[in-house]
């Protein structure tokens, strides 16, 4: 697969580090319910070690996964890390022993948490990191974020940062945020049957500001629509790969980090690429996210 046809490539804004638009997300190589390790940690490595050999050098990743278990397997896996590999990683989270989401946002726990990172993965310095907002569910809650953002602002300036970025935000907060430091990225939930961050995406266009979606193919509870699998089928491509072909389409500033833990799904992601999407198939996709609110 060319390397040329991963989506593209994007220049984070105010920075040297370009990506190809199809990444990769860590978040699946931890076990069940993004705890503990996988069952098998050769196949997570060799998932990891073909998505780079593909071609792709965008990699998502958290030390709250497992916690601690995908950073040690992407170690594993790629290190020495090779150059132009650029690796982000999100604060804001802690799994405590019952195995549920809690915030950890004191600077304290940033600070802990940047550390964490930079043992785990071997790093001396992170490319990106994500400010998470825990908020409710998988939505964002307003409030101020500016004590958490100030705290990463201080690790960038000491230099165990290299830029800044957001998830699970509100347009509120990163106009905030961008009154203490850049901010080159923003993750948030959005796909064909969620697009509540449509007009986000397009003043964030405007600025060059990355929009990563997570669960671009609906997450724990992958989407379902006829009229998707219907368009698949006459384009010869399977579902999800229309939903991440769409993505791609919607915006040039959109970056997907899709994940699996299967070299075969991998590999249908890394395809999505190289899916044209025709005007009047985009059309039909799009009717999908009314047909979803109608439904709630």
């Amino acid at each position: 697969m060319s390397k040329e046809k991963l989506g593209g490539r994007f220049t984070f804004p105010g920075t040297s580090l370009t990506v190809q638009r199809i990444g990769y997300g860590a978040m699946q190589l931890a076990g069940p319910g993004v705890w503990g390790p996988p069952k098998d940690v050769d196949a997570a490595v060799a998932v990891l070690r073909e998505a780079v050999a593909a071609g792709v050098n965008h990699i998502d990743t958290s030390d709250f996964y497992g916690p601690h278990v995908t950073n040690e397997i992407i170690r594993q896996a790629l290190h020495p890390y090779q150059t132009g590999l650029v690796i982000v990683t999100k604060l804001g989270g802690r799994r405590p022993p019952d195995k549920s989401w809690q915030p950890a946002n004191s600077s304290e726990e940033l600070i802990a948490g940047v550390h964490d990172n930079l043992r785990n993965l071997g790093l001396d310095v992170l490319d990106i990191v994500n400010y998470r907002s825990m908020g409710s569910g998988h939505g964002p809650e307003e409030g101020s974020i500016a004590v958490q953002v100030t705290a990463l602002a201080d690790l960038k300036r000491k230099g165990l940062i290299r830029y800044i970025g957001l998830s699970n935000v509100t347009a509120t907060q990163i106009a905030e945020a961008q009154t203490i430091t850049e901010i080159v990225c923003v993750q948030n939930l959005y796909n064909l049957a969620y697009r509540q961050d449509d007009s986000l995406i397009d003043d964030l266009a405007r600025q060059g500001i990355a929009y990563v979606p997570f669960f671009p193919l609906g997450g724990f509870t992958p989407l379902q629509s006829s009229t998707l699998s219907e368009v698949a089928d006459q384009l010869g491509a399977t579902p999800m790969q229309v939903a991440l072909a769409w993505l791609l389409q919607r915006s040039p500033n959109i970056l997907l980090i899709p994940g699996t833990s299967s070299v075969a799904h991998l590999r249908e992601n890394l395809a999505a690429g190289q899916l044209e999407l025709p005007p009047e198939f985009v059309i039909k996709l799009n009717g999908i996210a009314d047909a979803a609110v109608k439904e709630q």
